[in-house]
């Protein structure tokens, strides 16, 4: 079979990730990366065998071999990308969020439409092993009518003041995904969101108008009702647990560490912390996304998180900031909401 031909924008942290993933896929040739940084990125690339890198990423998109771009740039150069790239046919993989503006997100659903390319959404906790076969169990019917969903999600450190202040939010850059898995396990759109939210981690947050800590009630279409828990800071490691509960029963997902030895004494019972970075949480949910990207366009097939999943989850960020600001419930349909179902 023809090899999948990518293109990758942006080579910070996540933009590496995909690349050292992409490389070990047998079906995929990254034929260029591009970065602002170029000369910085080049021994890098050069490493996983890619000799061509640029600091204008117009070279990818203006190169004709290329079928398919990851985009890993900073927000705010989301969707010019995107319309571009679908102006020039490639399909895409685009890092959460698409944008920080429903407008500018719907305008790059539009575009993805209008020139019938792919869109993938890097909602990378749907691959994880655990939660995949929680979304089985719902789908299977083993635990009956979804009642209540619980998701915990909680940071091992808080990020720097630097990235704080570009970060968007605590809803729209770290409970984004929460708002994601959510949707994924029951199966529902949102459709009321209410909010209760402090800054008791560092008071930096609250200097540049954001919030460290927040419990998040969620109102889904289907009748289940959802609560979710943020941490910017968590001193065991990087927190991330999930329960639906329905009219059968519960299923259940605890945290994964680097071991499951246990120790048992007289003193008490000692187990390792949780991994403690998402990285380390969420390695095989980033090459199982990936894949899943490079099956869809070598077997046209559709992306299993398309662009109204991007545009729900960001709906719902921004329901989440207004109930916090308002101090009441808020529903989606408060939002611009005139967007098709498929992208």
């Amino acid at each position: 079979m023809e090899k999948v031909k990518i293109g990758i924008i942006g080579a910070g942290r996540i933009g590496k990730l995909h690349a050292e993933n992409l490389v070990r896929i047998p079906q995929v040739e990254i034929k260029a990366i591009s970065d602002i940084f170029a000369e910085r990125v080049t021994p890098w690339a050069e490493g996983l065998g890619v000799q061509n890198v640029t600091d204008d990423y117009q070279d990818i998109l203006n190169d004709p071999v290329i079928d398919a771009i990851f985009i890993c740039s900073s927000t705010n150069t989301h969707v010019p990308i995107i319309v571009q790239a679908a102006q020039a046919g490639k399909h895409i993989f685009c890092e959460k969020p698409i944008n920080f503006d429903l407008e500018q997100t719907q305008q790059a659903l539009e575009a993805v439409q209008k020139y019938g390319v792919k869109l993938q959404i890097g909602f990378n906790r749907r691959f994880d092993h655990n939660f995949k076969r929680v979304r089985e169990m719902v789908e299977e019917n083993k635990v009956g009518d979804v009642h209540i969903i619980k998701v915990t999600s909680r940071d091992p450190e808080a990020p720097p003041s630097e990235y704080i202040k570009v970060s968007g939010g605590i809803f729209i850059d770290m409970s984004i995904h929460d708002f994601d898995i959510a949707r994924f396990l029951s199966g529902s759109d949102v459709e009321e969101v209410y909010v209760q939210g402090a800054v008791l981690v560092d008071p930096v947050f609250a200097e540049h108008g954001d919030i460290d800590t927040a419990i998040i009630t969620l109102k889904f279409k289907n009748g289940a009702i959802g609560v979710i828990d943020n941490s910017r800071k968590a001193v065991y490691g990087y927190d991330q647990r999930v329960e639906v509960f329905g009219s059968k029963g519960c299923v259940t997902v605890k945290n994964d560490f680097s071991n499951t030895a246990e120790l048992t004494t007289d003193d008490g019972v000692y187990s390792d912390k949780p991994k403690y970075f998402f990285l380390e949480r969420y390695q095989e949910a980033y090459i199982e996304e990936t894949k899943a990207f490079i099956e869809s366009v070598a077997s046209d097939k559709e992306v299993p998180v398309n662009g109204y999943d991007g545009l729900q989850a960001e709906l719902i960020a921004h329901a989440a900031r207004k109930s916090f600001e308002e101090k009441r419930p808020v529903k989606i349909s408060e939002f611009f909401t005139n967007a098709v179902t498929k992208y």
